[in-house]
């Protein structure tokens, strides 16, 4: 084969995976699992992506038991499994899980380029500490969350809703302290009506000072979740509109406006609801959250409706997953559709077509960049579905170099086998 630039080959894998957020490492723990040798690459300088470097303690979502999720979930001592995840701990934690495994990773190491070759992906370019790479596998999973090793590999991307193009805003998660332990006042979403104790609710009241400048103008909502720790609430409130990280420059322009975001919310919180009278940041976000950006076209673009319908799959991969269709308003403040309310989904499968792009072969999808639309990738996007999807993505690489398989041409039975075998439940 041909390299068409100069870079030193750093070794040929089982399975390459693109991304070491949640999905990157429960593909590469899957495929480990099945007897791979592994190899993650990843262009920050720890594990975790959204769920330690994003603040997003908050792990949302349901799938059905069985899944990597519930050992990740236990991993990491959530106390509901869901909600008051130590971020800090959590990177050393999932760095030991991938060690045990005997997965490889690389960190502070950045994709530059797929190596195609007649349309099937052999690896990727890469630029590492000591300079520019070739990383080679006979499978490669693109758990990038913005699909970029897709991109570059020459798949179909989407981007955005049909109408205009526009995707939901990206967001910086914050904690403050500094709350009186007394009060109780938690909002998990548009719906979670509070009465603050003096003739106001709380979010009529944010609402309000969005409306007359106290807040930014699609700041409607200032969402605070319990961490677990008296006197903290997690913060979800900052919103770049009109911002999409694909185009140069705009990840520094959300970056400024969402940082001046924090004070102003905060600065609110202070002057306006009882007991955050003294509240300050802890800690922030140290990437941006992206909602959304590249979905990467398969041989099934999931909808919405089948969520709300909660269709079973006949190549079923994750059960029963879970989440409303959360549609941050790209063009706004709080939600999207029916007036601020979400619709609800039904449980429903992904089905393993979802994560078989068109176009590349050998290639897997993983977590929020699989094929689906705007609206159906609002609810998939959330970190226990994209656990689920990436444990599916480790063991279709793993089954398609066992039984010399390309990916496109997979058996599903052999497939669901393997997913069974790790004890994930597909049916009922």
């Amino acid at each position: 084969m041909e390299y068409r630039t100069q870079a030193p080959v750093r070794g040929e894998w089982d399975v390459l995976v693109c991304g070491a957020g949640p999905a990157g490492i429960a593909a590469a723990v899957s495929a480990a699992r099945m007897g791979m040798r592994v190899m993650v690459l990843e262009r920050y300088g720890t594990v975790g992506g959204c769920l330690t470097l994003g603040n997003v303690t908050t792990v949302m979502g349901a799938v059905a038991p069985g899944t990597i999720r519930d050992e990740i979930a236990a991993l990491l001592r959530s106390p509901d499994s869901s909600t008051g995840i130590d971020n800090e701990q959590a990177k050393g934690l999932l760095v030991d899980l991938l060690r045990r495994e005997g997965v490889e990773f690389r960190l502070q190491t950045s994709v530059l380029d797929a190596l195609v070759e007649d349309g099937v992906i052999h690896g990727v370019f890469a630029q590492t500490q000591a300079g520019l790479a070739c990383y080679c596998a006979q499978r490669v999973v693109d758990a990038t969350g913005d699909g970029y090793v897709s991109a570059m590999a020459g798949a179909q991307a989407m981007v955005g809703r049909d109408e205009d193009g526009l995707v939901q805003p990206s967001s910086l998660m914050y904690t403050i302290a500094g709350v009186d332990p007394a009060s109780t006042l938690v909002c998990n979403h548009e719906e979670h009506y509070t009465d603050l104790g003096d003739g106001r609710e709380y979010l009529q009241t944010c609402e309000k000072a969005a409306a007359e400048g106290r807040l930014p103008a699609n700041v409607t909502i200032v969402r605070l979740y319990a961490t677990g720790r008296p006197g903290e609430r997690l913060v979800n409130a900052t919103q770049a509109n009109g911002v999409n990280l694909l185009r140069d420059g705009d990840t520094e322009r959300a970056e400024i406006l969402l940082r001046a975001q924090i004070e102003q919310v905060n600065r609110f919180l202070r002057e306006e609801i009882p007991g955050f009278e003294h509240i300050y940041t802890r800690v922030s976000a140290s990437t941006l959250g992206v909602r959304e950006s590249r979905r990467i076209r398969g041989l099934h673009v999931l909808s919405a409706e089948e969520l709300i319908e909660g269709r079973e799959q006949p190549d079923c991969v994750v059960h029963r997953a879970n989440f409303s269709i959360d549609i941050h308003n790209p063009a706004g403040g709080g939600q999207a559709e029916r007036e601020g309310c979400p619709y609800q989904a039904r449980p429903y499968d992904i089905p393993m077509r979802c994560l078989q792009p068109l176009g590349v072969e050998n290639l897997i999808l993983s977590g929020r960049c699989i094929s689906g639309t705007h609206r159906a990738h609002a609810s998939y996007r959330v970190m226990n579905i994209a656990m689920a999807v990436g444990q599916a993505a480790g063991v279709m690489a793993a089954v398609s170099i066992e039984r010399h398989t390309p990916v496109s041409a997979l058996r599903y039975e052999d497939v669901r086998d393997a997913l069974l075998a790790q004890g994930c439940k597909l049916r009922g």
